[in-house]
C-alpha cells in the first residue's frame, strides 16, 4: 500500500531544548530510517516531540515521544551524555516500537484480527 501523503520526520518533529536550526535540520536528514518507518502513516497523523534536557552534561536526558492517530503513545529515552549517541538511541528505539506496533496490528500476527477478517 502506497501512501500518497506520508508522514515525515521533518513535518512531524517539534523540538524542546537547546538545539539550533541547523542541528534540527541534521536530525531530520539523519533520521531517514525513521522516515521510512513512518511512510505508511498519513501526513498530519504523527506528532513527534523531542526533548533535550541538561544538554552536554552528565545528566543529559533525551526523550522522543510519538503520538500516532489511532495508536497508544510511544516513548523512547536515552541518558547518554553524548548527544549524537542519545539521538541515535531514541531514533532506533522508536523505530523498534513502531515496527512492533505494526506487527501486532497485522491480521496474520493477531489471532483476533485474523478471526474477524475471515467472517
Amino acid at each position: 500500500m502506497t501512501n500518497e501523503h506520508p508522514a515525515t520526520v521533518a513535518d512531524s518533529l517539534q523540538v524542546q531544548g537547546d538545539l539550533t536550526e541547523s542541528e534540527i535540520e541534521q536530525i531530520t536528514q539523519r533520521w531517514s530510517k525513521l522516515d521510512a518507518r513512518m511512510r505508511s502513516f498519513d501526513a498530519g497523523s504523527v506528532d513527534l516531540q523531542l526533548f533535550v534536557k541538561d544538554r552536554d552534561t552528565k545528566s543529559q536526558h533525551v526523550t522522543l515521544d510519538a503520538k500516532i492517530d489511532g495508536h497508544p503513545p510511544l516513548v523512547a529515552t536515552s541518558s547518554s551524555s553524548d548527544l549524537d549517541h542519545a539521538l541515535n538511541e531514541v531514533r532506533d528505539e522508536l523505530i523498534r516500537q513502531i515496527t512492533d506496533m505494526k506487527t501486532r496490528s497485522e491480521p496474520r500476527n493477531n489471532r483476533h484480527l485474523r478471526d474477524t477478517t475471515r467472517r
